[in-house]
């Protein structure tokens, strides 16, 4: 019941290649990537909510820790599934995943601890973008021989070379995602090969909200606070994508 709940408030729908390959990879993979995704979300929405604390140059000590951070993600993630990510029904391999992520995260935080506590500088560059593409490396590392997990963009939109889409990446963002007429929300799944081995793949687009536009919205070419020429996007627009590699 609760996994049918999630699917139902992510929104988010099989395409009709995995609906053609059904008998290649079932609903618990589509479902273990949704609920990865929705964690990872739910980490960036922390730091996202933190960004006025992290960039105030007047506070040491914040406060906020890989403990802090991990523990109001999975809050907000059970917020909105209805279950904590690690539920007594939680499958194994579903366990062992969100288990690497949630452990991601926190490695993530600690890391950076010092550099958001710095007394006299405002900006410290610790914005949900970096958490979410860090995170997913880290969760890489950890868990590569069974998963891989990063965040991605349409390669004009690409401001760091690691979230460059690959190949794959690349093709489902420009021919599905940029149709006019993909649907909202619509993730695409597939079973192909990464590395010589058969793997279960989902792609979940992204979109701007208004908060990104402080970053990503008009005047197209000004430099946001990152120092980097905004893009002119506008709410609704195509942001990006999580990617999800399972190995099968």
């Amino acid at each position: 019941m609760r996994r049918l709940m999630l699917v139902f408030l992510m929104s988010v729908a099989l395409s009709d290649s995995s609906q053609a390959q059904s008998t290649e990879f079932g609903a618990e993979d589509v479902e273990l990537g949704q609920h990865l995704a929705a964690l990872l979300r739910a980490g960036r929405s922390v730091i996202s909510e933190h960004q006025d604390l992290i960039n105030d140059p007047s506070i040491g000590d914040k406060g906020l820790d890989g403990d802090r951070v991990v523990n109001e993600a999975i809050a907000l993630y059970a917020e909105q599934a209805g279950e904590p990510p690690l539920a007594p029904d939680t499958p194994i391999q579903e366990r062992r995943l969100a288990t690497a992520l949630i452990e991601a995260m926190r490695e993530v935080v600690d890391e950076h601890k010092s550099e958001i506590d710095t007394v006299g500088v405002g900006f410290k560059g610790f914005i949900p973008a970096v958490f979410g593409r860090l995170v997913g490396e880290r969760f890489t590392e950890k868990a590569r021989s069974e998963a891989m997990l990063r965040v991605t963009a349409p390669v004009d939109l690409v401001r760091n070379r690691k979230a460059t889409p690959d190949e794959w990446e690349h093709t489902v963002i420009e021919s599905r995602f940029s149709r006019p007429d993909w649907p909202e929300g619509k993730a695409y799944t597939e079973l192909v090969e990464v590395d010589g081995r058969p793997a279960f793949r989902m792609l979940i687009p992204e979109y701007y909200s208004a908060s990104c536009l402080t970053c990503h919205g008009e005047p197209a070419g000004e430099l946001d606070v990152t120092g980097y020429p905004k893009e002119g996007g506008a709410e609704g627009d195509l942001a990006g994508a999580i990617s999800i590699t399972l190995f099968k």
